[in-house]
């Protein structure tokens, strides 16, 4: 049985298991209505969301100065690149925020870190390891690539590796097996992590259900996911310009909008109720006067997406 709603058209369950959660089939608009949710949570909690995510820039930034101090160039793209492999774990901070601003609570800083508490962190670990894993794996492959190409010998400065990446067969080779190898790699730790994490933190599931979910996601919605990955890779390029700064941005707004693509992919069950969704209400803070400058400064707006837990749907 296939139901629609709006752009979204429903798996029935008797295709699945009955416990299995209900993927849906989306829309290339459902992906920029995503990035439209995701920048709303990124306005209502700025100053958390940068806190958390400034620590991009900065290891860019140091990652960038050692790869040149130790002449290792080579290494900066694969290591720039590796944001893509490691940042849907890094961004579970980001997805309890979001996770609590729909549901209309309060979000301290110190919100983000009951992801650490959550019934599913085992899992939630579990699969964090399995994409650094990759990462790694990633980074040795590419050196490996490098090696091929030209030897173990290391570029004297930035102007003579683009040079060499330029203007020789060999690095223009390089260039080629490096973006296609890289390719395979993104798409594998997309496939495992595009609705993993969200699921974990909203629904208590180990961590096979939560990848295989991903995995039916991605089946359902191949296209979708390519365009997803391709606007992912984007961003993450244009945020990493000028010196990785971008990503202070970048890195908060994919992670919340990564929250609220998952909620469009995967019916919510309006049976279940994770542990952590005993928060205690938000009561606005009375301001006086001598809370001067402070005052002027509105106390965070609740907001609640009831259209996400609508019974009626």
């Amino acid at each position: 049985m296939t139901t629609t709603s709006g752009n979204v058209s429903l798996m029935g369950h008797s295709a699945q298991d009955a416990d299995a959660p209900v993927i849906r089939t989306i829309s290339v608009s459902d992906l920029f209505e995503a990035l439209r949710l995701g920048w709303e949570d990124f306005k209502m909690v700025p100053s958390h969301a940068i806190i958390l995510c400034l620590i991009y820039p900065v290891l860019g930034l140091v990652l960038a100065r050692m790869v040149v101090g130790y002449s290792v160039l080579p290494l900066l793209f694969p290591l720039a690149a590796g944001f893509a492999l490691v940042g849907p774990f890094a961004a579970l901070g980001l997805y309890e925020l979001s996770h609590r601003l729909e549901r209309g609570e309060q979000t301290p800083v110190w919100g983000a870190l009951r992801v650490m508490s959550h019934p599913s962190i085992a899992a939630i670990l579990g699969l964090g390891t399995l994409l650094l894993a990759l990462f790694v794996t990633w980074v040795v492959t590419a050196q490996a690539i490098y090696v091929a190409a030209f030897g173990s010998e290391t570029a004297a400065g930035i102007p003579e590796f683009a040079t060499k990446m330029l203007t020789t067969p060999e690095g223009r080779w390089l260039i080629v097996a490096v973006c296609g190898v890289g390719f395979l790699f993104a798409v594998v730790a997309l496939c495992i992590s595009v609705v993993s994490f969200p699921l974990m933190l909203d629904r208590h599931v180990d961590l096979g259900d939560a990848v295989m979910t991903s995995l039916r996601a991605v089946a359902r919605n191949p296209l979708q996911m390519v365009a997803w990955g391709l606007i992912v890779a984007v961003l993450l390029v244009l945020g990493s310009l000028p010196f990785f700064l971008g990503l202070a941005v970048v890195i908060p707004l994919l992670g919340h909008a990564t929250w609220h693509l998952y909620r469009k992919v995967v019916e919510p069950d309006h049976t279940h109720y994770s542990e952590t969704d005993a928060f205690p209400p938000f009561i606005p803070e009375k301001r006086s006067a001598a809370d001067f400058p402070s005052s002027l400064i509105p106390p965070w707006p609740r907001k609640r997406r009831d259209r996400f837990f609508d019974s009626s749907d």
